[in-house]
């Protein structure tokens, strides 16, 4: 049984910052690709960016340069560092990671952490 537990969450003013934390506990036996994703009211679920078991990272147009993935294999954790937070970055943020474990491998969801960016 695995589950991603999210952390850091919050409301914070435009142009200031926060740091999601995501860590997988159960009976791993290997995590592959870990991600962010993101959902605002009406709109579908978005990659935000995502990160190799071996730290190759890719991220959305909208937050290159702003957001930075980095993970921890040793803590099986993931992290998203948000700067320079913009009102259009309010939304539900879910980690994601691709999980192996004895029964099997497939995608696990975080529970979701709402980041509201506002004035």
């Amino acid at each position: 049984q695995v589950q991603l537990v999210e952390s850091g969450g919050g409301l914070v003013q435009p142009g200031g910052s926060l740091r999601l934390s995501c860590a997988a506990s159960g009976n791993i036996v290997s995590i592959y690709d870990m991600a962010w994703y993101r959902q605002a009211p009406g709109k579908e679920r978005e990659l935000v960016a995502r990160i190799t078991s071996g730290g190759s990272t890719n991220s959305a147009s909208s937050v290159k340069g702003r957001f930075t993935i980095s993970r921890d294999n040793a803590k099986n954790t993931v992290y998203l560092q948000m700067n320079s937070l913009k009102p259009e970055d309010t939304a539900v943020y879910y980690c994601n990671a691709f999980i192996a474990t004895m029964i099997g491998q497939r995608f696990y969801w975080g529970q979701g952490t709402q980041v509201t960016v506002s004035s």
